[in-house]
């Protein structure tokens, strides 16, 4: 079981690490857009013969900012940084926390993510079906990929759930020591 758990936290750090790379992007692109909109009155940025308009710029940081957030969020839930209010949770003891996080993930998460799914399934479809684009004549013509996160992110975060849920067991069965984080050493 731990080996499950060891790759698929491998596989969720890693993904984790390279959408790092979107954030930088974001940041680059958008730096872009308003250089080119106010330092040039330029409409579109030149490359090596290749065209890319402002619109298609401001496209792809949206694009970028849904792919950061929708894949990113399983990697967010490994590193348990997901909102919650734990007033009472941080001094519980390592095995209650355990099972709360159990039925957190088999209540809440299990059937909100298979719920999203679910209903995602068709909306994503459709949109492959017409190969959906931008209602902008010079934006990205990509809209159904970017409709695809929603189905990829509930896998994910299905995926990473399933890691919780197989952790928080070790730790209430006694095979898996918790590790102790940061916040509570202080």
């Amino acid at each position: 079981m731990t080996t499950i758990i060891s790759y698929l936290d491998r596989a969720s750090e890693a993904l984790g690490r390279l959408l790092a790379a979107a954030s930088l992007a974001i940041m680059v692109i958008t730096f872009l857009v308003v250089v080119l909109r106010y330092g040039f009155n330029a409409s579109a940025l030149s490359l090596g013969g290749f065209r890319i308009s402002a619109i298609a710029l401001q496209e792809s940081v949206m694009y970028l900012h849904a792919i950061l957030f929708m894949l990113a969020s399983a990697y967010t839930l490994k590193h348990n940084g997901h909102v919650r209010v734990d007033v009472f949770y941080r001094k519980f003891s390592p095995r209650t926390r355990a099972w709360i996080d159990l039925l957190g993930t088999l209540l809440l998460l299990f059937p909100m993510m298979g719920f999203i799914l679910w209903a995602s399934l068709d909306f994503v479809a459709f949109s492959w079906q017409i190969q959906e684009r931008s209602g902008e004549a010079d934006g990205l013509p990509y809209i159904y990929l970017l409709k695809s996160l929603i189905p990829t992110m509930c896998a994910l975060m299905l995926a990473q759930g399933l890691v919780e849920v197989l952790r928080n067991l070790a730790i209430i069965t006694g095979r898996l020591t918790p590790q102790i984080e940061e916040s509570e050493l202080l």
